[in-house]
């Protein structure tokens, strides 16, 4: 038997890991906590495609003094006495779906901005003897500006590792039909709770400038063709919007505020609506679509309006990421 020399490390056995990434969320509801949020995030060169030379002065000299004090009172309306929604639901799948795993896999979960960090995930993990990472942007669509974003910050981390663990990364599950079958059931079941028959269903994605079609990015070609294929699970067309535009250039439309304004001028009084671009409840669902969103629909002359929530941690949703992910960990893991 060959002794290992006595200045040799010790090392945990080998380990599996998942690591499912969502987009991220301020500290705390605070003008402060956002303000640091936000800089992180407007300054990735994946969300703002400007050259840093335009884009720097305006983030801090206009963006980051006026942003953060709006964008706090909007999460103030949805924070919990656990967090913010989008961190409490993401944690709680990572959960979760540990359970479902047992000793097969390590799973954590991590933010792109704000923290948990991938870098600071990524070097626990192999800390704790994960060689083999799966790393799960948990986005449907796949787009630059989210998955992208995701990859390259994993790359940062590895960039800087010794010793690397091995990688691999969740495809873009927007026609999956174990994703399409999750959110056909669950807005299945919303909408059978409701106590009025919507006239329209509306599907809204986060939004995204328009010129990231034009550059060929496959986001809102993806997004048409999950709500094509929910549709038909349910037998109905739906309404296809984009929300959450911000800045002055042109965005993919149409939006979903204007077409809220403007379906009760067509005498379409009773809608809901339902986000199949995010895996949570978030900011951009709970604020801006089931608050912000009502009363714009209301005010313009609506009579009801549903706001159907995400897949989060429902057994539906659950179910479904537990099958995506055990196929990409095929060869890693048994069954």
């Amino acid at each position: 038997m060959i002794e290992k020399p006595e200045f040799h490390p010790d090392f945990e056995p080998s380990k599996v890991g998942v690591l499912l990434v969502n987009l991220g969320t301020p500290d705390a509801p605070t003008p402060a906590a956002v303000r640091r949020y936000l800089a992180e995030f407007l300054s990735d060169k994946r969300v703002v495609e400007l050259p840093a030379l335009l884009w720097k002065p305006i983030l801090h000299g206009i963006v980051l003094r006026t942003r953060p004090r709006k964008s706090a009172k909007a999460y103030q309306k949805v924070w919990t006495e656990a967090g913010s929604p989008l961190a409490v639901h993401t944690k709680k799948q990572a959960e979760l779906l540990q359970q479902r795993f047992g000793d097969a896999a390590v799973v954590k979960h991590a933010m792109r901005y704000g923290r948990p960090g991938i870098g600071y995930r990524i070097q626990q993990m192999h800390d704790m003897g994960c060689e083999r990472i799966l790393l799960a942007p948990l986005y449907p669509q796949y787009c630059g500006a989210t998955t992208a974003t995701v990859v390259d910050e994993a790359g940062r981390q590895l960039a800087d590792m010794r010793w690397q663990p091995a990688l691999r990364t969740l495809p873009p599950y927007h026609d999956d039909p174990a994703h399409i079958d999750a959110l056909a059931a669950s807005v299945g079941a919303s909408l059978a709770a409701l106590d009025f028959e919507p006239q329209i269903v509306i599907a809204s994605f986060h939004g995204m400038p328009r010129r990231t079609l034009e550059l060929g990015d496959p986001y809102h070609c993806q997004c048409q063709k999950t709500a094509r294929l929910v549709g038909e699970k349910l037998g109905r067309q739906l309404f296809v919007a984009f929300q959450s535009r911000f800045g002055s250039a042109k965005w993919l439309e149409p939006a979903t505020t204007d077409l809220l304004k403007a379906l009760p001028e067509r005498d379409i009084r009773k809608v809901a609506v339902f986000a199949p671009g995010f895996s949570a409840d978030c900011l951009e669902t709970l604020e801006e679509m089931a608050i912000a969103g009502r009363e714009q629909f209301l005010e313009a002359g609506g009579t009801d309006f549903a706001y159907l929530p995400c897949l989060n941690s429902s057994e539906e949703g659950m179910a479904m990421l537990e099958a995506l992910v055990r196929r990409e960990l095929g060869g890693w893991i048994a069954g």
